[in-house]
């Protein structure tokens, strides 16, 4: 299979980038094919401009490179910290450019004149893992967690993605060096699990 991996955190010794290693390392032991990608690395640029927000709108080869990635791949994994309740800007700024109507989704006409969102990728899997520095991070009531919303429904649900799963760490702050020893272990079963052993 092949599995797309987007990672977005700005410091290479974060715990976020030991998480992404890790998914990699399960990946590979698995046999799977991989696309990685490191937003701030890249440094790509979050900002839509209105040019690109039509369906016939102009997008460039680098930002279209990203989203054809996303529509082909057989699996996603997303990496990143949660800042004031959210994903990074960097990240947002993927999902404004990248998830395009018409590629990664369509609406559907329906009796009331609205439309139902219909995926296209091909993706059928798909994980998050975030971290966190709030007292109240961890698991918590899926109604009151934004972002459980945002990728599970919002962005994977329009795609198509039925098969989610997403798992929080920290706070990482105070966390321990066993401890995240611990929590490299969850994420690798979990992608191992997600994405088993190819024929």
């Amino acid at each position: 299979m092949n599995i797309l991996v987007l990672l977005a955190h700005p410091n290479k010794s974060s715990f976020n980038h030991a998480i992404a290693a890790e998914c990699l390392k399960a990946l590979d032991e698995n046999g799977h094919d991989v696309e990685f990608r490191d937003l701030y690395d890249e440094q790509f640029d979050p900002v839509l401009p209105y040019e690109e927000i039509s369906r016939q709108g102009r997008v460039p080869d680098s930002v279209r490179e990203h989203g054809e990635q996303f529509v082909q791949a057989d699996g996603i994994i997303i990496v990143h910290p949660t800042w004031w309740g959210q994903p990074p800007a960097i990240l947002k700024g993927w999902i404004d450019r990248t998830i395009r109507p018409g590629e990664a989704y369509e609406y559907v006409p329906q009796a009331n004149g609205l439309g139902r969102p219909r995926g296209l990728i091909r993706a059928r899997a798909a994980m998050v893992f975030n971290t966190g520095n709030s007292p109240a991070i961890g698991p918590v009531n899926e109604y009151e967690d934004p972002l459980q919303t945002l990728w599970r429904d919002v962005v994977f649900g329009v795609c198509g993605v039925h098969h989610f799963h997403r798992r929080v760490f920290g706070p990482v702050i105070i966390s321990t060096r066993q401890q995240r020893i611990q929590w490299l272990e969850h994420a690798h079963a979990d992608v191992a699990s997600t994405f088993p052993q190819t024929n």
